[in-house]
């Protein structure tokens, strides 16, 4: 937790969450050997997310130090859903359910992931990141 990320009273500012579910994902992909850029550059796909439904519990604050999970919960078509918590040790302070697109690089169309990618992130496992 950094203190650009709060306000005067030492909170964290609502859309920080946001940047904090997209490094988990962002993770998760990286413990899987998925490298974001290889996708674009390699297999023309890049992840965009589309849908966000987030609900905050609690404040966090200046210092406090939260683990942040991403565990996909479904796969169907051109989308990826996660379930997402930001927690304080046990306390739960916020979580999400975010869903991704799958979209070609060049035309922004949705597509399949490529059979490769999807057998690696159905043999993955959820990851926690700490901020």
């Amino acid at each position: 937790m950094y203190w650009e990320d709060t306000d005067a009273g030492g909170v964290v500012y609502h859309s920080v969450y946001l940047n904090y579910c997209e490094r988990a994902r962002s993770e998760w992909l990286r413990a899987l050997g998925i490298c974001q850029r290889s996708l674009g550059e390699v297999e023309r796909i890049q992840f965009v997310v589309v849908d966000m439904s987030m609900r905050w519990r609690r404040p966090a604050r200046y210092d406090d130090q939260l683990t942040v999970t991403a565990q996909p919960t479904a796969r169907r078509g051109a989308t990826i859903t996660f379930h997402q918590e930001v927690r304080r040790g046990d306390e739960l302070l916020a979580d999400a359910e975010v869903r991704v697109a799958v979209l070609d690089a060049r035309s922004f169309r949705p597509v399949r992931l490529p059979k490769a990618v999807a057998e690696r992130m159905d043999a993955g496992s959820p990851v926690r990141v700490a901020h």
